[in-house]
């Protein structure tokens, strides 16, 4: 049902926790299903330096988030808006259909988290 990469990234999942001194702090839901991602983000020089995250939500859900944040890492804003919910499916080797909803709030909050970015400058 779910590939060994999406699994190791809800079981061990990477960046969790929160920044008291963030330069940026979003979150996202999705009101079909109730899952939520937050992420907290310190930026720097153009680039995320650092950034954690907190999920309630599904299994496919907290991996995207995991997977999101080590994508997002020290990578140019603007490279970071091309990223699609594809994106995450695809570096988790997959997502079943019924979860590709976790990729899109995984995107929906990497798209606040560059407005809320855009608008600092």
């Amino acid at each position: 049902m779910y590939s060994p990469t999406l699994l190791d990234h809800f079981h061990h999942p990477r960046n969790v926790g929160e920044i008291t001194d963030a330069s940026v702090v979003v979150e996202a839901s999705n009101p079909v299903c109730g899952d939520l991602l937050k992420l907290w983000a310190i930026v720097h020089d153009g680039k995320i330096q650092d950034v954690k995250f907190k999920a309630a939500g599904c299994v496919p859900s907290v991996a995207c988030g995991s997977w999101l944040t080590e994508a997002i890492l020290t990578k140019p804003f603007e490279e970071l808006s091309t990223l699609t919910p594809d994106d995450v499916a695809s570096g988790l080797d997959g997502l079943p259909p019924a979860s590709n909803h976790a990729a899109v709030l995984a995107m929906d909050v990497l798209k606040r988290l560059l407005e809320k970015i855009r608008n600092l400058t």
